[in-house]
């Protein structure tokens, strides 16, 4: 039985037994047309509207980071949001979302932040068709209550991370903590700049133009041969790993040394102690797919200009779920207790 009076410290998304314990059954009405409902790990619900067709949605909040402009807000808005139905294997084609302000917003700032998130949405082919937008106190910084967004299918034409088959490869493109490496960049760029080559740190803070997968998701579901898609949010890439794992009830074996690393990425994790495969990773994408089609998933991956690598297979015993680290220590794929990204992002507040 769940202790109702218990404090949790944790700072993130809920773990998969408060998911079990709180949410599962709390899912309101039941409807047969809801082919995907809510689950751990799979990053939109999908719905038979009819006709042979599905509605695939997906939300999040968003929250401002200081030092980014607000227009890279705006566009990682957009983007955060649509990667969840982009790793479906589907574009995205409707959102709404809700910005709620302090009451001390300036019009130039709202005008700012309203311009971006239009213009993001119309580069990725997609139309706003509602949401909310209003001044409210309790808020220090602009913030997206939601972000929802839609996409329409065919039948058979999405993916879901439960479609993970024995004799899979495991793909990821980008490397780990592409997040946690773009945003502690910007916050810590003076410190980082002390002990770290100018160019180095810029690409960097470059990164935080990365925190989408949906360019990545959908040029491999082109090519062919994708089985499952997610992208690699909080609890890093070994928490998104064990999230496909779990989903698709099997087993994965998976080899770090295989990892693409941008120096980027090291910089940051060496300098904060953090624990790159970890970390939060919007950005960094895993797919497995079937081992004829993995070639040419890279290759259009390449000449689409994002790099990735084979990270390893995946099997059918799902007691075998293992990442052979880079010291030659083997773990068991786990979600974190705690993303090490967040107690250094929030010492690097203000």
């Amino acid at each position: 039985m769940t202790d109702m009076t218990t404090q949790h410290t944790k700072i993130g998304k809920i773990d998969h037994d408060t998911f079990s314990a709180m949410l599962k059954t709390r899912l309101g009405h039941p409807d047969d047309s809801v082919i995907v409902p809510p689950l751990p790990g799979v990053d939109a619900g999908i719905i038979d509207i009819g006709n042979d067709n599905v509605l695939i949605v997906a939300e999040d909040p968003i929250f401002t980071i200081p030092g980014l402009p607000l227009s890279m807000f705006g566009y990682y808005t957009v983007h955060i949001g649509a990667s969840d139905v982009a790793v479906m294997g589907v574009a995205p084609r409707y959102m709404t979302y809700s910005l709620l302000l302090p009451p001390d917003t300036s019009a130039q700032d709202l005008q700012t932040l309203i311009d971006s998130i239009h213009r993001t949405a119309a580069d990725l082919g997609i139309a706003i068709v509602g949401g909310h937008t209003g001044y409210y106190p309790g808020f220090a910084s602009p913030t997206i209550g939601g972000i929802t967004v839609f996409a329409i299918a065919r039948k058979g034409t999405y993916v879901t991370p439960c479609g993970a088959e024995p004799d899979n490869v495991v793909i990821l493109t980008k490397g780990p903590a592409i997040e946690t490496a773009g945003i502690l960049s910007i916050l810590r760029e003076k410190e980082l700049m002390e002990k770290y080559p100018a160019d180095l740190v810029e690409r960097g803070k470059a990164l935080s133009r990365e925190i989408t997968v949906v360019k990545d998701a959908l040029t491999a579901m082109e090519a062919g041969g994708v089985t499952a898609m997610h992208d690699a949010t909080e609890g890093g890439v070994i928490g998104g790993l064990f999230e496909i794992a779990n989903a698709s009830g099997v087993g994965m074996e998976i080899f770090e040394e295989q990892f693409i690393y941008p120096d980027e990425v090291r910089m940051v994790c060496e300098s904060f102690g953090i624990d790159p495969v970890a970390a939060i990773a919007e950005g960094s994408l895993l797919i497995t797919a079937r081992p004829a089609s993995h070639g040419q998933i890279l290759t259009a991956l390449k000449e689409a200009g994002i790099p990735a690598s084979v990270i390893g297979r995946v099997v059918a015993g799902p007691g075998q779920r293992v990442l052979h680290r880079r010291d030659g220590s083997t773990v068991p794929l786990a979600i974190p207790e705690q993303d090490p990204f967040w107690p250094v992002f929030f010492a690097s507040l203000p």
